[in-house]
């Protein structure tokens, strides 16, 4: 009897230690339906009582609401509430990808988009057409009209990260430390020429601005939409392309080089998404913080730093994170309405200082 060559049998490979793909995998699907969910309970919140349940069910059963509270709430549903839960989910997911990337990018946790000074850029072009529109601007603003300020918002945080861009990059490389470190004095400098600007503005110029500052989504419009939409929305298709090389930056620029990764091309493709997306954010939301911080950070605590699944559930977890914000912020004091920047910095304040108590054991929860 010939001996038989061993053989052994099949089993399972063992997940490796610290793998959370599955994880990782089960929270986007898990955020995707929280968010149809969320979605669906913003559409309904609000002063008036129009039920988008209510209005798809007549659209299905052929009733056109032609009375004049179906004509009423069909208005609100359509012309208010869905451009509204449109753009809050747009600008949530901008400023949420927008801090996993300079997360990843600065390979620092507590990285936040507005740490570049587009943020700052933005809400100097805002100011100055608020303050200066009906003056010096005049000529070049009434032509405008209402686009003006997201747009004078947008053009100040692009051009704040073109003058960045300029300083950080010698010879074809850009320097993250140098970026950085100018981000923060652009950031200062946007900061004192907005202070000149508040201190000879009037009292209905210091209204407007404070509740710009402190972000809203009451003036969302389908043109607003289809004019900061499609920008936003090319900075998210970007994200994907970045993963693999925020991966391997994450174990320093020599290394991702040797593993093949182009660097410098990471670093435009991420200065420019976020330039893009958070720019056209702040232009069509006013200043709205913790989303780009509190988001990707607390992601990365559940699912970990792979950026191939950080990236998209930061997109989800921030959509849906502003738009309950947002249905708070219209529900909380209604008729009134609270700028969404409150509820924003009421709730992820206190939640991020517990993330961080909790993380160096001064918190045992």
């Amino acid at each position: 009897m010939v001996a038989q060559p061993f053989a052994p049998s099949p089993a399972k490979v063992a997940p490796i230690a610290g793998d959370r793909s599955a994880r990782a995998r089960l929270t986007i699907v898990v955020l995707a339906l929280l968010l149809v969910v969320i979605v669906l309970a913003s559409l309904g919140a609000g002063a008036s009582n129009a039920s988008a349940l209510e209005l798809v069910r007549h659209w299905l059963s052929g009733d056109g609401m032609d009375d004049a509270t179906g004509i009423r709430n069909r208005i609100i549903i359509q012309d208010i509430r869905l451009p509204r839960a449109v753009l809050g989910m747009l600008v949530g997911a901008s400023l949420a990808v927008s801090g996993a990337v300079m997360q990843g990018l600065f390979r620092n946790p507590l990285a936040d988009p507005g740490l570049i000074g587009v943020s700052s850029g933005a809400g100097l072009g805002a100011v100055l057409v608020i303050v200066l529109g009906s003056g010096v601007l005049a000529p070049l603003v009434a032509p405008l009209g209402l686009a003006a300020l997201p747009l004078a918002a947008f053009c100040g945080g692009l051009l704040t990260t073109l003058i960045l861009y300029a300083i950080a990059t010698r010879q074809g490389r850009t320097s993250v430390a140098t970026m950085l470190l100018a981000g923060i004095a652009l950031a200062a400098l946007a900061m004192a020429l907005t202070g000149v600007l508040i201190f000879v503005a009037d009292d209905r110029q210091l209204r407007d601005m404070t509740f710009w500052q402190l972000g809203s989504l009451a003036g969302a419009t389908w043109q607003k939409i289809g004019t900061a939409g499609p920008v936003m929305a090319m900075a998210l298709a970007t994200t994907p392309l970045l993963a693999r090389g925020l991966n391997a930056m994450a174990l320093g620029e020599a290394t991702a080089t040797h593993l093949g990764i182009n660097v410098q091309r990471v670093k435009y493709l991420a200065i420019v998404g976020v330039s893009a997306a958070v720019g056209a954010a702040v232009a069509v939301s006013g200043g709205i913080g913790f989303i780009g911080i509190v988001v990707p950070h607390l992601l990365r605590l559940l699912i970990g730093p792979d950026n191939r699944y950080l990236l998209p559930a930061s997109a989800l977890l921030g959509a849906a994170a502003l738009l309950l914000a947002d249905a708070v912020s219209r529900t909380v004091v209604a008729p009134a309405e609270l700028p969404i920047g409150i509820i924003t910095a009421a709730v992820g304040g206190p939640f991020f200082l517990w993330i961080l108590l909790r993380k160096r054991g001064i918190l045992d929860l």
